[in-house]
């Protein structure tokens, strides 16, 4: 879609914005299993799984949450942390780093360059941090879409691993 007039303003999120998050998350959900996936984020909204909600709201409490808008509604969120979640089989990078946690956008909006926009706002405060890496983590299953779409945004694959049976891929990019 190339629309001249859509604009996106990113700007720091807060626990208010838990509602339009969970809104996202549960719509990818659905998105997803349209297209018949249903191994990544399965197929219960996020809203409704044990922790989700909690999880959603720490994030925009004890992180660094971020808040895409355009004409004034939110189309996007990032968190970043200080490094991987602990919950998962990741290890720290060995250097301070900032870590992509979440990053989701509305799909009604698929094809505008929010997620782009919101990576390259992750670089940016990365950089304005002074820390020269910034890493991410995803599902590494289907076809590689997601680690393809990271890829064009400028990072590289470091390294694989599964978290029970759901396949991850860690991903890094230099900023300094």
């Amino acid at each position: 879609m190339n629309d001249t007039t859509y604009t996106i303003r990113i700007r720091p999120g807060n626990p208010a914005d838990a509602p339009a998050v969970l809104d996202m998350l549960d719509a990818a959900v659905v998105w997803m299993n349209e297209r018949g996936n249903t191994e990544q984020w399965g197929t219960m909204p996020y809203s409704r799984r044990p922790g989700g909600v909690e999880r959603v709201e720490r994030y925009l409490t004890e992180n660094a949450p971020f808040i895409a808008e355009s004409r004034g509604a939110p189309v996007g969120a990032l968190v970043l942390d200080s490094g991987p979640s602990s919950q998962v089989p990741i290890a720290p990078a060995g250097e301070p780093e900032r870590y992509v946690r979440l990053l989701v956008s509305d799909r009604r909006q698929a094809g505008r360059g929010i997620g782009a926009a919101l990576l390259a706002h992750a670089v940016e405060e990365t950089r304005r941090a002074g820390v020269e890496l910034l890493r991410v983590d995803c599902w590494a299953g289907g076809g590689g879409e997601l680690v393809a779409f990271y890829e064009r945004n400028g990072f590289t694959p470091t390294e694989r691993f599964l978290s029970g049976a759901w396949p991850g891929q860690v991903l890094a990019r230099r900023v300094g």
